[in-house]
């Protein structure tokens, strides 16, 4: 079982707390997003948990809990997002340098292989043109090319009320094109996120985030796990269990689509109980709970290609 924490807020930023709460107790309690009502106990041990993928804007908060998290031998890794935008779009975030630095402590202190750095998404504005981009990725790139092992873009979506129009197909390629030449003279390997168009003749490639060879190589094991219907067509992650909460990121980013509104999403973080096995307020006893079927994804066929030289070479 994977747990991603969370494509539905910014549980490190926001929740750290909280978070190693339900990983000491045990369990997690998720209501349906669209009928609270609806609850699913999820249990929580190393022994059912193959890995954990945290997305972020600001990983800072979780820092001092990640002795916790490794001392109750949880494996994990962080997907943080960076951009180059301002308080006009992202509103309660560290500007780039101090998210820049902020990576970089989270690389030392994990190793870049457990840290991948997102640039999206990209959208095109007056202020935000292709030009400015480009100037301030290569000045990324500079920066975090050591600390990671990868990067992952996408180009913003105008589904759900966006202020910001879809990139037409030169705008994505134009980008793609010089994108790719610094990612190149970094040595930094650039992947889409569910991105329809192919960028592969310039080096950037379809990309999963829960990616099953990457959590392979962390956590030294395979995994027997399909595609996740539950997230878009273009959508390469596998499968996981998000545990997080539509509307309750209080970032403040224009662009995104886990909030209905800042506001809505503040009240309900004001309801937050570190304590609770909820993220946020209490059960109000008209719930139905039900215990959702977990179990380790390890795969336990063996190949070929997996048997001892001895055996393989008869």
């Amino acid at each position: 079982m994977i747990i991603s924490a969370s494509r539905r807020t910014d549980i490190p930023a926001l929740y750290p707390e909280w978070f190693v709460n339900r990983l000491k107790a045990g369990e997690v309690l998720v209501p349906n997003p669209y009928n609270r009502k609806k609850v699913s106990r999820i249990l929580l041990s190393p022994d059912t948990v193959d890995c954990i993928v945290f997305w972020t804007k600001n990983p800072e908060p979780m820092l001092p809990f990640l002795k916790e998290i490794d001392d109750m031998d949880y494996d994990y890794y962080f997907q943080m997002t960076i951009t180059d935008y301002e308080d006009d779009i992202e509103e309660n975030l560290p500007d780039m340098a101090a998210s820049m630095a902020t990576f970089l402590l989270m690389s030392e202190r994990l190793g870049k292989e457990r840290i991948d750095w997102r640039f999206d998404p990209i959208l095109l504005t007056k202020k935000y043109t292709i030009a400015y981009h480009l100037e301030k990725f290569e000045l990324m790139c500079e920066w975090l090319h050591h600390a990671t092992t990868r990067c992952i873009i996408s180009f913003v979506d105008s589904g759900r009320e966006s202020p910001y129009l879809e990139l037409e197909r030169e705008e994505m390629v134009e980008l793609a094109k010089g994108l790719s030449d610094i990612a190149r003279r970094y040595q930094l390997p650039l992947y889409t996120c569910a991105e329809k168009i192919d960028l592969s003749k310039y080096g950037i490639m379809h990309g999963s985030c829960i990616d099953k060879e990457k959590i392979h190589q962390l956590i030294g094991y395979k995994l027997d796990l399909k595609k996740d219907t539950g997230q878009r067509r273009e959508c390469r992650c596998v499968e996981s269990i998000d545990i997080g909460m539509y509307d309750t990121c209080i970032h403040g980013c224009k662009y995104c689509y886990a909030n209905s509104g800042l506001e809505s999403a503040k009240k309900k973080n004001q309801q937050h109980d570190a304590k609770s096995p909820l993220l946020i307020g209490h059960l109000k006893g008209d719930e139905v709970i039900t215990d959702r079927e977990v179990k380790s994804s390890r795969d336990n066929q063996i190949s070929l290609f997996d048997l001892p030289e001895m055996y393989s070479s008869f």
